[in-house]
This record gives C-alpha cells, sequence and structure tokens, in this order.
C-alpha cells in the first residue's frame, strides 16, 4: 500500500512540474523596446542633401533651436579661402565664425559640388571644334602643325599619409609621400585632360600606362585630326613630351643631344622645349592661384582629395575662359581651311582595337613624324625669328 502511495505522488510531483515548465516563468517577460529612428526620413534627408538636383547643403536652414544656421556666403567663403589661400580649417572660425569641423564639411561638399556640376563643361574632352581650333592656335602661336598641346605630371604632397601606405606612395627623389597628377595643357593654359590618383612611387612612364587619354583613340571615337607636315599627311594629333616619355605616334619628344654641326636638329630642340612649357606654366599658375595644393594636402581620404584637385582645375579653367584668353574665343585668321569631315565611331572588334593600339605605339611613326617636323620648323625658321 505504501508504494502505491509513494507512486501516486511522484505522478503528481511530476504533472504540477510539467505544468510549471508550460506556464513559464513565473514574472512576466519584459517587452523589448521599440525605437522609433524615422528611417523614411532619413531616407528623404539623405536624398536631399546629396543626391537631389539641388543639395539643400548651402541653403540657409534653421536648426532644432529655430535660429538660422550658416548662410550659404558664409558656407562658400570658407571653401575657397581654403582653396585659395591654404588656410586651415580652424582659421575660418575668426573670420567667419564657423566651427572646424563643418569648415572641412564645408570644403569638402563645395568641391565635390564644382565637379559634379562643371565637369562636362570644363573638363571636358576635346570636341572636334575644340581640335580644330586647337591645332591651329598651335601651328599660329608655336609653329607645330597637329599639336593638341602639351603633357606632364606633378606631384602633390600627402601629409596625413596612412602608415601602411606611405611606402606606396613615396618615391626618393621626393622623400615624402605623394600623389600624381597627370595634366595636358594648351598654350592658353587651359586644363585640357587631368588624371590624379596614381602613387607618387610611379614615374610618368607608369602613369602614361594607366591614362585614358587615348582611349577615344583605341576606341575609334577620337575626332579627326588631318595635317600635312613636310608634304606628309597624318591622321593623329601630338602632345609635346619630355625625354622620359615612350616613343609613340602620338607623342612628340626633344633629342637628348643633338649634334653640335646639326643645326636642324638644335633649332628643333629649342623650340620644342620652349612649347611644351605650356603645361609647366599651367601647373605654376595652376599652383599660385590655388594655396591649398602647394602645400601638402591635409586630408585623409583619397576620393575627397581628388574632388579637391579637379575643383581646383575647373575654377583655374573659368578664369581662363572669363580672362577671354582661352582657345574658345580666339579667332582663326581668314583664309584658314574647313575643318575635315569628323567620322564618330568604328568597328568596335576586337582586331581593330588591337591595330591602334599597335598604331598609337608605332616607334616609327613616332621617329617619321618627328624628323618631319625638324625640317618643317627649320624651313620655316625665318618666319618666327623675326616674331
Amino acid at each position: 500500500m505504501s508504494d502505491i502511495v509513494q507512486l501516486a505522488e511522484e505522478y503528481e510531483a511530476m504533472e504540477a512540474s510539467i505544468a510549471a515548465s508550460e506556464a513559464g516563468p513565473s514574472q512576466p517577460r519584459k517587452k523589448r523596446r521599440e525605437i522609433n529612428r524615422e528611417r523614411e526620413k532619413g531616407d528623404v534627408g539623405l536624398f536631399n542633401d546629396y543626391f537631389a538636383e539641388k543639395p539643400r547643403y548651402f541653403t540657409q536652414r534653421r536648426d532644432a533651436a529655430g535660429r538660422l544656421g550658416l548662410s550659404t556666403n558664409q558656407k562658400i567663403t570658407c571653401a575657397l579661402r581654403q582653396l585659395a589661400y591654404g588656410a586651415s580649417a580652424d582659421q575660418c572660425d575668426e573670420y567667419i565664425r564657423i566651427g572646424e569641423s563643418t569648415a572641412i564639411k564645408c570644403l569638402h561638399n563645395f568641391c565635390r559640388s564644382i565637379v559634379e556640376i562643371y565637369r562636362d563643361k570644363y573638363l571636358r574632352r576635346p570636341t572636334q571644334e575644340d581640335v580644330d581650333r586647337l591645332t591651329a592656335f598651335h601651328e599660329e602661336k608655336h609653329g607645330f602643325p597637329g599639336m593638341l598641346g602639351s603633357i606632364d605630371c606633378m606631384h602633390w604632397g600627402w601629409r596625413n599619409c596612412p602608415t601602411a601606405w606611405k611606402g606606396h606612395y613615396t618615391r626618393g627623389d621626393h622623400g615624402y609621400p605623394t600623389i600624381m597628377l597627370e595634366a595636358v595643357a594648351s598654350q592658353d593654359l587651359w586644363i585640357w585632360h587631368a588624371f590624379f590618383g596614381v602613387a607618387g612611387s610611379n614615374n610618368d612612364i607608369n602613369v602614361i600606362n594607366q591614362t585614358p587619354l587615348f582611349n577615344e583613340i583605341l576606341q575609334g571615337q577620337a575626332p579627326r585630326c588631318d595635317f600635312h607636315v613636310n608634304g606628309n599627311v597624318y591622321r593623329k594629333g601630338y602632345y609635346l613630351a619630355d625625354g622620359i616619355y615612350p616613343a609613340w605616334s602620338t607623342l612628340v619628344k626633344s633629342f637628348t643631344y643633338p649634334p653640335e654641326n646639326n643645326l636642324k636638329m638644335r633649332y628643333f630642340k629649342r623650340r620644342q622645349e620652349s612649347a611644351r612649357k605650356d603645361v609647366e606654366r599651367a601647373f605654376g599658375v595652376l599652383q599660385s592661384r590655388w594655396g591649398i595644393i602647394r602645400g601638402p594636402s591635409r586630408s585623409m581620404d583619397l576620393p575627397n582629395i581628388g574632388d579637391i584637385m579637379l575643383a581646383c582645375i575647373i575654377l583655374h579653367n573659368m578664369i581662363v575662359e572669363d580672362e577671354g584668353r582661352d582657345v574658345l574665343n580666339w579667332t582663326p585668321e581668314d583664309g584658314t581651311p574647313p575643318p575635315p569631315p569628323y567620322n564618330h565611331g568604328a568597328p568596335q572588334a576586337f582586331v581593330h582595337n588591337l591595330e591602334r593600339f599597335i598604331d598609337l605605339r608605332a616607334r616609327d611613326q613616332h621617329t617619321a613624324l618627328r624628323n618631319d617636323l625638324v625640317e618643317h620648323l627649320w624651313t620655316n625658321k625665318s618666319v618666327w625669328d623675326e616674331d
């Protein structure tokens, strides 16, 4: 009998345990707190600040306390003072009454806006009309028919380069991290091409092997540039370059050591080096106008550094246009033949791209063009010496 009572008690205890487990803890579970972050409103604000057709960053608005925020004039003046004078962000506080972090944000937003709005006009690839004007303009100013401009590279120091990247961005002749800019400039100092962001440990040859400058030629979409030199016809324009550049058909270099008794080669060397200084002058004017480029960059973010450089180049081209010395405001002399027809587009088959690639890097064409230019300049020597 006692065994039956014990089994009954154990059974009741087991049922009570099962019921307790099914009922859960004695204390009620706390409800999870829900935070309304207003993600929809945040998405709309992000779009209006950065992606809308008219971003509201440079629009004066009231803050949460109802006070008017910084005006458009304050933000733009702050950005321009940093660009033009190389002023640090905290220097703007004394004159414009703006905080350091806000000044940095103003600079980055201003440069990004300039690039997005004006890049298609002031950093465009030369059109057919631009090519016709450039070649005629340079032939009149320098005596080089078919010349599109001068090409070279400059280094911009990077003060706050991350330690892990310093070896990649430092070259022995500089001794500190730099970022390279490849540019093409015409005689009026207009910068037609800007390729920025290559590590400073590279040289000009490494940069030109990465540049998109000749992409249109390789794709068969470059504007026509037919010209005659010394009785020969050439189909591609060219750029003047210094001795480090490769011997390509689109680059014209000087002679390193012309013989003393070869007056033609020595005369060509003097004329080529004189005309090639256009891009050097453009670099000098760019740095004199924008103090932020004269000193090393204080930013750590490469995209922001690139926006600053491109914004300075775009503003530089705006000044050239405003002064009225640019090629677009230049009218060729009467009697200039009409430009050749513009044939836009070509088959995109790989074999055609390969042929254009081989033609672009043809050393024999480079040598032939330079020899013809030597004869052309020597033939017209008396005309230029009088000027």
